[in-house]
């Protein structure tokens, strides 16, 4: 076994150098090399600047870990501390195992009596996962600051892609200059939050989606995190992440360990598209991973908000039954006391002056049509206004000193349930435990609607106790309850990371419905997550979040770039609305095989106005095509769109879905967009490609292409 070796799947590859004392470097992360083992040993003769005995006025190649004792001056990637003072370690190889894919590494420090192991994995589609933990021999405890895996990318990245946002416009993409130095991101809102980062991309020059090398980081923990990039002059240009912790959160008593949540480093010479093809193919791959098609939802809340009436409801799932819908899932206000939003969290026991059979007719009814159900709950929040907090107010998970003023921390006239406090957590699983086997639960919309704000679980910061929670409860009753499926909404999509989605089936991108907004939620979502996680819902003609009014055809468009579903009133709709709307649950039911399966590129146009979100199908068999606007064109005459992940040497069907609407466009468009169909070769349709109509603003269509040769 050599010295330095090659971790290698898919394309990508990392380097590691073991043949130096202290932790083993990392030598190259990117495209895949493929050489030999006697070339390896060179490479690292090639790239070290150091000759022994080195100084720190030549610094080492940077560990997974580096640290100032290395000569790094960035920011270390573990700081820890005994008795309040800064403890510095000095790592030595212990044990080292590796294949082909993966690598495991034991180190010790005997005078710090610590010991630590990071598992580095290559898995499919290339994503590299590092996974950390530190184990304190001593008898002393040990206060750890942080733990931040990283790797190097090349000194040419010269641009970073991160992400802001706020309530109902999550995913905000934010591209800027690589500012040298240190310089860390971080969330503080006990989930990642609307603002969240989500991903740290390096690239050269500005990311492009389908060109361009791109080097991605992303914490895998739904909760606080911190995000680091460390460009200094005497080392390779580092990116890396890992969790936010508070002073005194994570304190480790003698045998006590802290495992550091999982980050994932994505690499891809083809653009953001080839990057998020490589975090699809992962997710896929899980085997977890959900198979069964994603059914088509109707959602209650906002065709009734907390007006629930069991013979409305009744005929709302009728309703939604007739017209093909899949999943039918009952939106907040089922539970005692719940008029409104400012009561009863914590109470999940059905509020029988409203229900006075309780819900057990209605998910009867709902099976009997042939639909899953589906209820909401938001178990990690209580009100003041409920029986649970009123019996036990130390349940709560705020700091005890600021009892006085607990009316201050209010968000949403909600506060955190302790689920680390053992009693808080066997009375929020026992309810949901009881009612989903009661009732055949098949799917939860698990809800959290605030930031945990000063939160304390037995005198220390909560956040890490409390996700650790959240993490477990997800899993027991999925285990105990096979088949359930979990959604994980945060008052839209403030908790849409890996860590969640390593527990839960589908994420709730945005509260808001408005498709405008939507498409760039769910294009910038899908950098991430592939459609079929993403929860995509047709909204009321006028948007509840922004008040825009919008056609139909528009919002079903929209809602098939994910796991489609409707988020209003179907006894709004008139006669030919409904008709559409059956239409479009057929067409959804054909088209998501494609959809949820291929791979989503984003051709690129001049005009901002396009949004443009092609699937393409494995193989190229076929393909779905989403073209939208979001403003008026800039030129009379649109552009060519062009669709390259097609077949050059298959022949094609364009077919433009007429069952979703007419899209409104100029007093011309194409003769193929007005006759509805064409045929052409995969060649042209690749580099010459289809002239677009000239859409009005705000209009959609959607293309279903297949291959007929």
């Amino acid at each position: 076994m050599t010295d330095v070796f090659e971790l290698a799947r898919d394309g990508v590859s990392v380097v590691v150098d073991a043949a130096h004392p202290g932790l083993p470097r990392m030598l190259h992360w990117g495209a895949a090399l493929g050489i030999e083992d006697d070339a390896l040993e060179t490479l690292g003769t090639a790239l070290d600047r150091q000759t022994a005995p080195g100084t720190l006025d030549a610094a080492w190649d940077a560990t997974l870990l580096p640290d100032e004792g290395d000569g790094f001056s960035g920011r270390p990637g573990l700081q820890l501390r005994r008795s309040g003072v800064l403890l510095r370690t000095r790592w030595q190889l212990d044990a080292l195992t590796h294949d082909e894919t993966q690598c495991t590494v034991e180190a010790v420090d005997d005078v710090a009596r610590l010991r630590l192991r990071v598992e580095i994995e290559v898995v499919a589609g290339g994503v590299v996962w590092v996974r950390a933990v530190l184990r304190n021999h001593g008898d002393e405890p040990v206060d750890v600051d942080w733990l931040e895996p990283s790797l190097p990318v090349p000194t040419t990245t010269s641009h970073t892609l991160t992400f802001d946002g706020r309530w109902s416009r999550e995913k905000r993409p934010t591209v800027s200059a690589m500012p040298p130095g240190a310089t860390v991101r971080q969330t503080r809102r006990g989930r990642p939050g609307h603002d969240a980062t989500t991903m740290l991309v390096a690239s050269v020059g500005e990311p492009q989606w389908a060109s361009g090398s791109v080097w991605g980081v992303h914490a895998a923990w739904p909760a606080d995190t911190s995000y680091r990039l460390d460009r200094v002059t005497d080392q390779l240009t580092r990116i890396g992440a890992g969790e936010l912790l508070r002073p005194g959160e994570i304190t480790l008593a003698a045998g006590d360990e802290y495992a550091a949540p999982a980050v994932a480093f994505v690499f891809s010479a083809d653009g953001m598209d080839g990057l998020a093809a490589r975090t699809h193919t992962m997710l896929r791959a899980r085997p977890r991973h959900p198979v069964s098609p994603r059914p088509l939802t109707l959602n209650t809340w906002e065709a009734v908000y907390f007006d629930h009436d069991p013979a409305r409801l009744r005929a709302l799932a009728e309703r939604a039954a007739a017209l093909g819908f899949e999943r039918f899932v009952l939106d907040d206000g089922w539970f005692a006391g719940r008029r409104d939003d400012t009561t009863s969290l914590g109470d999940w026991v059905v509020d029988r002056t409203v229900w006075p059979e309780g819900l057990a007719p209605l998910a009867d009814r709902v099976h009997e049509l042939g639909m899953q159900f589906g209820l909401w709950f938001e178990p990690e929040m209580v009100s003041l206004r409920s029986d649970v907090a009123r019996a036990h107010p130390d349940w709560l998970q705020h700091d005890p000193r600021h009892l006085d003023h607990a009316a201050e921390l209010s968000w949403r006239t909600q506060y955190v349930m302790d689920l680390a406090n053992p009693d808080a957590y066997a009375h929020v699983f026992g309810q949901i435990d009881a009612l989903v086997g009661k009732l055949g639960i098949d799917a939860i919309k698990w809800d959290h609607n605030r930031d945990l704000v000063e939160s304390v679980h037995e005198g220390r910061p909560g956040v890490h106790a409390q996700t650790l929670a959240f993490l477990r409860m997800v899993t027991e009753l999925k285990s105990r309850h096979p088949g359930l499926e979990i959604e994980s909404c945060s008052s839209g999509g403030a908790r849409t990371d890996l860590g969640a989605l390593s527990v839960c089936d589908r994420v709730w991108a945005s509260d808001s419905n408005d498709p405008v907004e939507r498409q760039d939620i769910q294009r910038w979502t899908g950098l991430l997550l592939p459609p079929e996680l993403v929860g995509a819902h047709v909204g009321p003609a006028v948007s509840h979040s922004s008040g825009r009014a919008t056609d139909l055809s528009y919002r079903l468009a929209t809602s098939l770039m994910g796991s489609a579903g409707f988020e209003s009133d179907l006894f709004a709709l008139d006669e030919a609305e409904s008709d559409r709307v059956a239409a479009f649950a057929g067409l959804y039911k054909r088209l998501r095989a494609v959809v949820h399966s291929g791979r989503t590129s984003h051709p690129e146009l001049r005009d901002p106005a396009w949004r443009v979100t092609a699937f393409t199908a494995p193989e190229a068999a076929a393909a779905v095509v989403v073209a939208a606007t979001v403003s008026s064109l800039e030129d009379a005459r649109a552009e060519r769109l062009r669709l390259r992940d097609l077949a050059e040497d298959r022949v094609y069907r364009v077919r433009v879905c007429d069952e979703i609407g007419t899209a409104q466009h100029g007093w011309i468009a194409p003769p193929w967009f007005s006759a509805g169909e064409i045929q052409l070769p995969g060649a042209v349709l690749r580099e010459v490609g289809l002239q677009l109509p000239t859409l009005w603003p705000v209009q959609a269509f959607v293309l279903e292409v297949a291959a007929v040769a």
